[in-house]
């Protein structure tokens, strides 16, 4: 492993250091920086080591960071980096770090980094930093239900009472940060150099991600293959605090999804999957994963995307035995083609397809939404539906299966400027599932859903949601 050594003052961090040390990191494996001492930069250090040093370990390049209060050449000695990178500036200098390179062979390099751009940790910030002015609360929608923010606030936090299971498609999601270079001169494509990736867990791993940030404990089983992404996902479900049962088919990748981004817009997507059945081996090994665990769980929750990880021969007996155990059971299934069929998930107490998908469950293509919505409860023999609308938001269709009085409302979209909508139905499902578990009804539910998605298209990429988030936006 090459490691790489920068030092220097660093008083007021600004995009030259960030140019500077982005390329450091590119130049190895590891990047060290030392912070000069009060006592060492004298007159040239205006803000006290301390402060510096924690401003130069907030880059997310950086590795390692400390101050040093002795020559730097003597660092160098000691750590024998393999790289020491300086600024292009001092090249024509008396530069003391060469003999203690030449000793060992190491190599001393001179660059200022690119001007392209100036942070990535600016762009990093567009994954997390969410803009909560842009979400509102359907105040209208709440009188007509008569539901108070005090009782949504109180389900939100009977969430930790939960224990959930999920199962379905694991997905990996990798945003890809590029530079726009121009137009190729041999043909009309654009030119881009990649600037950072950033990977998230996604599919029904976020969906289990989610409801652990909201409380629940939370028991998921999913399909991976024997590869990096697998590995990546039990790092970050258990930074998550979700206990995942990974099966391993060596016949298929890890699904992992590609977006190329340019100034805040994603321009290719690149998805690298399997899509054929897992074999009847894994079927009943999920099978008996799940059964064990549901012998003292509130909530089943299957999250398809059509790619094999669900065999309907698996999903009926999955819904039997919770079904016989008193599980509240819900479903989204996924599909951006013409595959796909979210009626195939009988008697769920919630299903949130978008209107895409109802349409290719029900192959009705001209009826309006209440018709389509009725005709898909009667089809999955459902007792909810959640209809996905996009930014026309949510249409609810609901009611009392034993009176048969049936009532549609709707939810307006409650984030006036989304910036990645990629996450909405996952957030949505999780959320209002884990309201009807709690006792909620199915008003309540929709609209805890409704603000749940609000905040995860506020930011780029999959974040677990947390409690904190739903209950400050009530309050």
């Amino acid at each position: 492993m090459a490691t790489v050594f920068v030092s220097g003052h660093f008083n007021v961090l600004h995009p030259g250091h960030l140019r500077l040390l982005r390329f450091a990191k590119e130049c190895g494996d590891r990047l060290v920086v030392a912070v000069e001492s009060d006592r060492t930069a004298a007159s040239a250090a205006y803000v006290p080591d301390y402060l510096r040093l924690e401003g130069v370990q907030s880059i997310s390049w950086v590795d390692d960071a400390f101050i040093i209060d002795e020559p730097v050449a003597d660092v160098i000695k000691r750590l024998r980096p393999a790289i020491v990178v300086k600024g292009k500036e001092h090249e024509l200098s008396n530069n003391s770090e060469f003999a203690v390179l030449d000793s060992y062979g190491g190599r001393l390099i001179f660059s200022s980094g690119e001007t392209t751009f100036s942070s990535l940790d600016l762009i990093r910030k567009e994954y997390k930093n969410l803009d909560s002015h842009s979400i509102s609360l359907p105040l209208d929608y709440l009188s007509r239900h008569q539901i108070k923010t005090s009782r949504l606030s109180d389900l939100t936090h009977s969430f930790k009472t939960l224990k959930v299971c999920v199962v379905g498609d694991l997905i990996i999601d990798e945003y890809i940060t590029c530079q726009p270079l121009g137009m190729s001169q041999e043909d009309p494509t654009i030119v881009v150099t990649p600037i950072d990736a950033t990977k998230f867990i996604g599919g029904s791993g976020i969906v289990a991600a989610h409801a652990a940030g909201l409380g629940a404990s939370v028991h998921y089983v999913a399909i991976t293959g024997q590869d990096s992404p697998r590995v990546f996902a039990l790092e970050e479900l258990a930074a998550a605090k979700v206990n995942p049962i990974l099966f391993i088919d060596e016949s298929r990748p890890t699904t992992l999804k590609q977006r190329y981004r340019c100034n805040g817009k994603s321009m290719l997507r690149v998805s690298h999957l399997h899509q054929g059945a897992i074999s009847l081996a894994l079927q009943q090994q999920i099978s008996e994963e799940l059964e064990k665990a549901l012998h003292d769980s509130d909530l089943l929750v299957f999250s398809d995307f059509n790619y094999g990880c669900l065999p309907q021969p698996l999903v009926d007996n999955l819904i039997t035995f919770a079904k016989s155990r008193g599980v509240i059971v819900a479903a989204d299934s996924q599909s951006s083609s013409q595959v796909g069929d979210i009626s195939r998930f009988k008697g769920m107490d919630l299903l949130t397809p978008t209107e895409h998908e109802a349409r290719i469950s029900t192959r009705n293509r001209e009826d309006g939404l209440v018709v389509l919505a009725e005709q898909l409860r009667q089809q999955a023999s459902a007792a909810n539906i959640l209809l996905k609308l996009g930014e026309e938001g949510l249409l609810i269709h609901a009611g009392n299966s034993k009176t048969g009085d049936w009532m549609t409302d709707r939810v307006d979209a409650l984030n006036s400027a989304p910036k990645d909508v990629a996450g909405a139905g996952d957030s949505l499902l999780i959320t209002s599932a884990m309201a009807l578990a709690c006792g909620g009804n199915i008003w309540e539910a929709a609209c805890l859903g409704s603000l749940a998605a609000a905040l995860q298209v506020g930011r780029v990429g999959n974040t677990p949601l947390r409690t904190e988030e739903l209950v400050q936006e009530l309050a």
